[in-house]
């Protein structure tokens, strides 16, 4: 069953969303207001990359702080209430973010989730992004209710991801 045919939340209400996923290099957590100032930080000093992971879009483009937090806050919420899931990816000693996950509900036809993600801009050389994919990919097979999982951008090509239909609901 795809998620464009399952009831609101988008995973079975049976289902307990990991708090998190920790490496010997970062930790996953739920992404909340209280990580404003450091998540502004990240995705200011990112702009350039974080429009190559969502190309065609203006996000983060004259994002203010309070534009930030009023977003953190929806992504919170959502999380809290089973319709998206949104995760910071933070330094061990959480002094820094490093990235988020987003874990999102799809309409498009053979899918039932789409996962995007990103790592700060000065992560990039150093190939944490790569890494992080790498990680994500296996902990949502592992982890997570879903058969279909899309990465747009990295396992299917923006091309064919915006070709493929939607289904109805």
């Amino acid at each position: 069953m795809t998620a464009s045919q399952r009831p609101w939340p988008f995973v079975p209400i049976d289902f307990v969303a990991p708090e998190g996923l920790e490496t010997s290099e970062y930790r996953l957590r739920m992404l909340t207001i209280h990580d404003v100032v450091k998540d502004f930080d990240a995705v200011i000093s990112s702009i350039d990359h974080c429009q190559t992971v969502w190309p065609g879009g203006s996000w983060p483009q004259g994002l203010t702080i309070e534009q930030n937090l009023i977003d953190l806050g929806w992504h919170q919420k959502e999380f809290q209430t089973r319709r998206s899931f949104a995760y910071t990816v933070v330094n061990l000693s959480e002094s820094m973010v490093l990235g988020c996950v987003y874990v999102e509900p799809t309409r498009k036809r053979g899918y039932d989730a789409e996962v995007y993600l990103w790592a700060r801009q000065s992560e990039l050389a150093g190939g944490l992004e790569a890494r992080l994919y790498a990680v994500v990919k296996d902990w949502i097979a592992a982890a997570w209710p879903f058969e279909s999982v899309a990465f747009p951008g990295r396992d299917v090509a923006w091309e064919h991801w915006r070709a493929i239909p939607d289904e109805r609901r």
